[in-house]
């Protein structure tokens, strides 16, 4: 299997938002610049569930649905993610006897927002220009001080 040089990885992340998620460097570029836009929590929510849809223990599954609830979903939450209020209902009317897919519809939603809105910014974004820029220059060691 060949290796891939970062240049070539970090060009490849342009290719599509899953590409971009399944890489840490890529995902840690793509954090940074949605906390420049104050969207965060976005990623965050998708990582999440992305965590919680792997746990196979029902009283597990019952903490972390309250905990993903509690910081993303509720009103005034920590992280609240904008999704509309029929999804927050059913989400909320089912939070008391939660399944490991309860929040794969607002999952979706975020992502979709994430792919159509987020990503292609990303992509035209200085923090996305300076990471191909300084991999062809063969200073990818660090490539933001900010991280």
């Amino acid at each position: 299997m060949p290796v891939k040089s970062p240049t070539t990885e970090t060009t490849a992340w342009s290719e599509n938002m899953d590409t971009l998620l399944a890489n840490q460097a890529g995902l840690d570029a793509f954090r940074t610049f949605l906390k420049s836009e104050f969207s965060e929590e976005n990623v965050d929510f998708w990582l999440a569930c992305e965590d919680f849809k792997k746990t196979e223990s029902a009283e597990k599954i019952a903490s972390k649905a309250r905990m993903i609830y509690s910081e993303f979903i509720v009103a005034d939450a920590p992280k609240e993610i904008n999704i509309d209020f029929s999804t927050r209902d059913v989400i909320s009317r089912n939070i008391t006897e939660p399944t490991v897919r309860c929040f794969d519809e607002a999952q979706k939603l975020v992502y979709s927002l994430m792919a159509k809105d987020s990503f292609p910014r990303f992509l035209k974004s200085e923090i996305y220009r300076k990471l191909v820029n300084s991999q062809q220059v063969g200073t990818h060691k660090k490539w933001l001080p900010f991280l």
